[in-house]
């Protein structure tokens, strides 16, 4: 089956911070911004600005399932919250997804947007000269196809599965480097004086 994503899930901006986020060491707030998310969508918890909302309407926090769409700049990707912090909210250039159809795994959302069909779409409705940004109603409009819970389940945890492998394969990359690193420096290294 084959649905609009506002057919599947709600689509809302991120916090309306006027301008840039206003950092307060002791505030009540976490923000995420772009800064926050890995290219491999981590998210730095540990790292996220704190700030002061203000007195204006309550925000909505930001839970586990969640998830961020980065509307502006050349990357446009969606990340799936989880151990989301309480009092988090995000940044005005995401848009926050909410699935409300039974069935759909916000899991599968997120990868979905991620997937090349759909970031051609992105990048064919893109708009600007400078700063490229795709609108809500563009992303609303967006084609998602909804297996069944069992396939998307299955796409999930292949995906989880090779980000892993990413990771082990980068960190023995970097393992490696070190070691040849080190095999130079010897290289170089004066001779030690014999007594």
């Amino acid at each position: 089956m084959i649905s609009s994503l506002k057919a599947l899930a709600e689509v809302r901006a991120g916090h309306p911070f006027r301008g840039s986020v206003p950092v307060a060491a002791h505030g009540k707030a976490r923000v995420i911004q772009m800064r926050d998310i890995s290219p491999d969508g981590e998210v730095a918890w540990a790292n996220l600005s704190r700030a002061d909302l203000g007195r204006g309407k309550p925000p909505d926090w930001l839970r586990d399932g969640d998830i961020l769409f980065a509307a502006r700049g050349t990357r446009n990707y969606a990340v799936c919250l989880s151990q989301t912090p309480p009092a988090t909210v995000c940044a005005q250039y995401f848009f926050v997804l909410r699935c409300k159809a039974e069935g759909l795994l916000p899991e599968y959302l997120a990868w979905h947007i991620n997937r090349p069909p759909s970031q051609r779409y992105l990048r064919n409705n893109a708009e600007g000269t400078d700063q490229l940004s795709i609108r809500r109603p563009v992303l609303e409009d967006m084609p998602i196809a909804v297996p069944e819970l069992a396939r998307q389940r299955l796409l999930v945890d292949l995906a989880e599965a090779a980000r892993q492998e990413r990771q082990r394969l980068e960190a023995l990359i970097r393992n490696r480097e070190l070691q040849i690193d080190a095999l130079a420096q010897g290289l170089l290294a004066p001779p030690a004086r014999q007594a």
